[in-house]
């Protein structure tokens, strides 16, 4: 009998009773093992009522309420770290130590916010005028959802909900339906630390889901990571509807070598960040600019590493890169590989046809490079999200930015250089909201917040960090003024307030 992942509202599992289900497959078999329960308007409103509900008491509870909570659930998270990263590898097919690391990842926004006491102080002005104070304060905005992609299913929710607990709001989580066991796990755990009914909610589901947290009157901020034409949707229809919005979106991350680079520093880190997580996740470094004569050997470099990558099931632990999410899109990233020489490129690598033995059903593609690649062609334009990196070649450093800020995206990009001037350069001219010099994947630590510029961002605030603190909570300044007992009656004044 098929498994079946349900949703979870109010402390406890609640049965799909829509009726409809949709496939969790083992990308690594090809092989169907669980069903989710996909949840009707009925059942959205019933999640967002339990979190309206619990944030009577929530929005009102101490901080050291919060935290002592979130402690608890930090302990927990790190207790079930191994089962909870099996679970992402069964599920999504990535390595199980790559599954680790995502948890890790998404245990520093939880440090984050066990230590959100700090972040959540305000400000106070003293004698502003006679006897008058002003203070700063900010304040829960109330039921918050989440919509989260299938490339990291316990780090990107944990971007989020954490932090939006910790500052006073109660949180509906619409997870991907393509791995949802983890999402589901984690709300358990909460449970189990002590977080009261309702505080934290998830509802399994595909458009039906997401429409009706978009429209639905009592949620007052949503929260996305996916691709760029949901990012704008979800930003254009949530904020149609009153709504705070931070939509991250996709990205084709650039890495520009220069001449004077380490070119096997260059290279390790170019087939790490291409190739870790099977190119499945938005960070990863699509495409290389190298400057110069230093190409072809770069190339060949990154050749050489790239075709030792052992490629296998998860749960393998000689497995350095799983397989893709699903069949269809194992399809379609194949399909810019097999297309790349008719529009111009080299290919070096061609991983389409790969399989793994055993696993014959698995979603497997194996590594591919592709050389001396126009600008026009669809791997370059394209966010592709699998294991295929593009090399450009520019002849100067100003000729390799100005490629690189012609993109549309804005995610993140590194430069691989020697040079300070030119790294400092670089971190003031290029236009992305993330840099790294000399570091491939630069995804900031929790305390400093993530997101992108242009189209991989919809919306004004990053994610996670002090943004995410001022993202789900909302400001508010009092201005107070106390007689003295000594003072005589004023009187009336109808002249505009002195402050001196």
């Amino acid at each position: 009998m098929t498994n079946i992942v349900n949703h979870w509202i109010g402390g406890k599992t609640a049965e799909g009773a829509s009726g409809t289900y949709g496939p969790v497959t083992n990308p690594a078999t090809g092989e169907v093992t669980t069903k989710v329960a996909f949840a009707s308007v009925d059942e959205v409103d019933a999640a967002v009522a339990s979190a309206k509900e619990a944030y009577l008491t929530w929005g009102q509870s101490s901080l050291a309420q919060r935290t002592t909570v979130l402690f608890k659930f930090r302990a927990l998270l790190d207790a079930h770290r191994d089962e909870i990263a099996a679970l992402i590898t069964a599920e999504h097919g990535k390595v199980h130590s790559d599954a680790l690391g995502e948890v890790a990842r998404g245990l520093e926004i939880v440090d984050l916010a066990c230590g959100i006491n700090v972040q959540l102080k305000g400000e106070l002005s003293t004698e502003v005028a006679t006897r008058v104070d002003v203070s700063s304060i900010r304040q829960p905005l109330g039921v918050v959802a989440g919509i989260t992609p299938f490339n990291f299913p316990a780090m990107v929710p944990m971007w989020m909900f954490p932090l939006a607990i910790a500052c006073g709001n109660t949180f509906v989580l619409k997870p991907s339906e393509k791995d949802p066991s983890a999402a589901v796990r984690i709300a358990e755990l909460l449970s189990e630390a002590g977080l009261p009914d309702g505080v934290f909610n998830v509802v399994h589901g595909d458009k039906v889901a997401v429409d009706r947290l978009l429209e639905h009157p009592d949620v007052k901020a949503v929260s996305f990571v996916g691709s760029t034409p949901i990012a704008r949707y979800i930003h254009t229809t949530a904020s149609a509807n009153g709504k705070r919005v931070q939509a991250l979106g996709g990205a084709k991350n650039h890495m520009l070598v220069l001449p004077d680079a380490d070119l096997d520093a260059a290279a390790d880190a170019a087939v790490s960040a291409a190739y870790g997580s099977a190119g499945e996740r938005c960070m990863a470094i699509s495409a290389v600019v190298a400057v110069g004569a230093v190409g072809d050997e770069l190339v060949e470099k990154i050749r050489e590493r790239a075709e030792k990558i052992k490629i296998g099931p998860g749960d393998d632990p000689a497995s350095e890169m799983g397989p893709l999410i699903t069949k269809a899109h194992r399809d379609k990233v194949a399909s810019y590989v097999e297309g790349a020489a008719a529009e111009g490129c080299e290919v070096v690598l061609d991983g389409t046809g790969h399989t793994v033995d055993g696993h014959e059903d698995g979603h497997w593609i194996g590594i591919s490079l592709l050389d001396r690649v126009p600008t026009t062609a669809k791997a370059y334009r394209d966010e592709i999200f699998g294991p295929v990196l593009c090399v450009l070649r520019a002849d100067t450093y100003e000729e390799g930015v100005a490629l690189i800020n012609a993109s549309p995206f804005g995610n993140g990009t590194a430069i691989f250089t020697r040079d300070g001037g030119a790294a400092r350069r670089f971190q003031l001219e290029i236009e992305a909201g993330m840099v790294g010099v000399n570091v491939p994947i630069p995804v900031p630590v929790g305390y400093h917040s993530f997101g992108g510029w242009k189209d991989s961002l919809f919306g004004d605030h990053h994610i996670y960090g002090n943004d995410g603190t001022h993202f789900y909570t909302r400001g508010k300044v009092v201005t107070t003024r106390w007689p003295d007992p000594a003072d005589a009656p004023a009187g009336v004044d109808l002249g505009f307030p002195r402050n001196h």
